[in-house]
């Protein structure tokens, strides 16, 4: 009886093959990433335009910003997302915080960016403190003064946007200074970030990163990077004022 060869692959032949198979779906892994990297970025900045004008709505509202909320409060408690004073919720003069996350649910906004980190808040004093017994900032001494506002149009803010950290050489330059509020997405590698758990990721190696989680008055933004992803936006204080001046809350 005649013996039929059977045609197939050899072991070495399935190992080509599948090696092939593993480099097709890498290379299609990259630009699905990528695109994934484009939505969620696109969603996040749309979420902090929002964000802004949630902001501002509540200083229409109220006179002043929001504190921020309790970074460490997990998600699902009573004063979870909520503006904090000396007690929280805000019922005091003066914020307990001034750096934390973004209180969300006196905001009524999300509390994650798309990559599911909560936002970092920084807000100035002179801002956000109470209608009854506001400060108005260095060399701001309004007459007479606000009787809906905690500041005036001559308050200055403290905090600082760069386009590098001070550290780098050449050091970052202003590119906002006398910011009232900063808002942050630490984006997707979420460096520095605040959790729902009320946990914080470690810190970023990059300078320019680190500027956004390390609690001071100056931040960074420019165009991303492998090393930067960092959303940074802020409310301009001309635009604060003109809006509060429209609503009939300053002079």
């Amino acid at each position: 009886m005649k013996v039929i060869p059977q045609n197939g692959f050899t072991l070495l032949e399935m190992a080509i093959v599948l090696m092939i198979v593993g480099l097709l779906l890498g290379g299609m892994l990259v630009p699905l990433q990528a695109q994934m990297d484009q939505r969620n970025n696109a969603d996040t900045q749309k979420a902090l335009s929002d964000i802004k004008e949630a902001i501002i709505g509540y200083a229409l509202a109220n006179g002043r910003l929001p504190c921020p909320a309790v970074p460490s409060t997990p998600t699902g408690q009573t004063v979870s997302g909520v503006s904090a004073g000396a007690s929280v919720p805000f019922s005091s003069n003066v914020c307990s915080i001034l750096v934390g996350v973004l209180p969300w649910a006196t905001l009524g906004v999300n509390e994650t960016d798309a990559w599911g980190h909560r936002y970092t808040y920084r807000v100035d004093t002179n801002f956000s403190d109470s209608n009854s017994s506001n400060t108005y900032g260095s060399g701001c001494s309004p007459n007479p003064a606000p009787a809906n506002a905690s500041f005036a149009l001559c308050s200055p803010g403290t905090l600082n946007v760069l386009s590098a950290s001070p550290s780098a050489s050449p050091p970052g330059v202003t590119i906002a200074g006398n910011i009232p509020v900063v808002i942050i997405s630490h984006g997707r590698n979420a460096a520095g970030a605040w959790t729902p758990l009320g946990t914080q990721l470690p810190a970023s190696s990059n300078a320019d990163e680190l500027e956004n989680s390390n609690g001071d008055s100056t931040f960074v933004s420019h165009t991303p990077s492998t090393t930067f992803d960092d959303l940074v936006v802020w409310i301009s204080p001309n635009i604060l004022f003109n809006r509060m001046v429209a609503a009939g809350k300053l002079p």
